[in-house]
């Protein structure tokens, strides 16, 4: 029996572009802790008692919402009324997919958010779960998180950015507050194609 759980997960262009090339296998997540949840370290450092990841354990699965575009025709249709029938076209990478027609032009862009299960094209499977502090991250990880460094990985930098300067550009770009060093999940992970279908969370459903 298939006992492993499917969880929607968000991810802008650039990050869809570093999964689909395999560069990225890790994604950091920032912990929400109640107040109180917290417990003093053998070395007297207060840490958090994290409980249950939102995300998944391992052997659980993540599919990937990215910005989509359906035909231009059905612009006006909602997300929930468009046949499953329709071509998709992704922005992050301009793969097109024809699942019962050709697209005749690439509508309106689709926020992540309101991207259907069906439309899905990224399936990932966790392999680790931890908890550490965000200034943490070593250079090997940062590269794992896609971020490249060099010249130009940084809009406006006029130096070759250090895998540490662009992680931390990465992360900002997504509203994250960097200098906070805040207590993150660690997800690591693996792309798998799709097969089984999972047990859909139900609070995702």
């Amino acid at each position: 029996m298939n006992t492993a759980i499917e969880r929607p997960i968000l991810f802008r262009g650039p990050m869809v572009q570093a999964i689909l090339s395999g560069q990225k296998t890790v994604t950091r997540r920032v912990l929400k802790m109640p107040h109180g949840l917290w417990e003093t370290s053998a070395t007297g450092k207060l840490v958090p008692i994290p409980g249950k990841c939102p995300y998944g354990k391992p052997g659980d699965r993540l599919w990937v919402r990215e910005a989509w575009q359906a035909d231009a025709q059905v612009n006006a249709v909602t997300p929930r009324d468009l046949s499953q029938g329709e071509p998709i076209r992704y922005p992050a990478d301009g793969a097109v997919r024809h699942t019962g027609c050709s697209m005749i032009a690439p509508g309106k862009t689709r926020p992540s958010i309101h991207m259907p299960r069906w439309v899905n094209r990224i399936l990932l499977e966790i392999t680790d779960v931890r908890v550490e502090q965000l200034h943490a991250i070593t250079n090997e990880q940062c590269s794992a998180e896609g971020a490249m460094g060099g010249h130009g990985s940084i809009p406006g930098y006029i130096y070759n950015a250090t895998v540490q300067e662009h992680f931390r550009y990465i992360w900002e770009s997504t509203g994250g507050d960097y200098l906070a060093n805040p207590w993150v999940w660690v997800i690591n992970f693996k792309r798998i194609t799709h097969g089984q279908p999972a047990e859909v969370d139900r609070d995702d459903a």
